[in-house]
């Protein structure tokens, strides 16, 4: 009976510690990232980016050789925007020039609109074929 209740014991130890470490593996995913970015704070949304897009990013990634950090992607109340239907992208990528990463945008296949910020961001879409520099002053 002693046996028996020992390994009852034993298998209830193993099983609770395999759970804790599947939880534990869970819980420390806290940003949504992949290998061509990531994000700038929990609240920008990118889980719906189609893979068009997507692509786009791995390609302007690649071409510069450094993560792009996305500062604003799906916005739901933003009107005819791109970023209304979760197909655009603003990001920057902190140590790389303005003019490569411009250029590495504008030769990804599948681009829409690509656009420039006074303050170093840089917008890219699936939408349209388009391009525009924007400064408010």
């Amino acid at each position: 009976m002693f046996r028996v209740a020992l390994t009852c014991l034993m298998t209830l130890a193993v099983v609770s510690q395999a759970t804790a470490a599947d939880k534990t593996k869970k819980s420390t995913i806290k940003h949504s990232y992949s290998a061509a970015y990531v994000v700038q704070r929990p609240a920008v949304r990118v889980s719906c980016f189609p893979a068009k897009l997507q692509r786009i990013l791995v390609h302007i990634s690649k071409s510069t050789g450094h993560k792009l950090v996305i500062t604003s992607g799906h916005r739901p109340h933003s009107g005819k925007s791109q970023h209304h239907h979760c197909h655009a992208a603003d990001f920057r990528i902190p140590g790389v020039s303005e003019k490569k990463i411009l250029a590495a945008a504008r030769s990804a296949p599948g681009i829409g609109g690509v656009g420039r910020y006074c303050n170093g961001m840089v917008h890219v879409d699936i939408g349209p074929k388009r391009s525009w520099a924007h400064c408010r002053r």
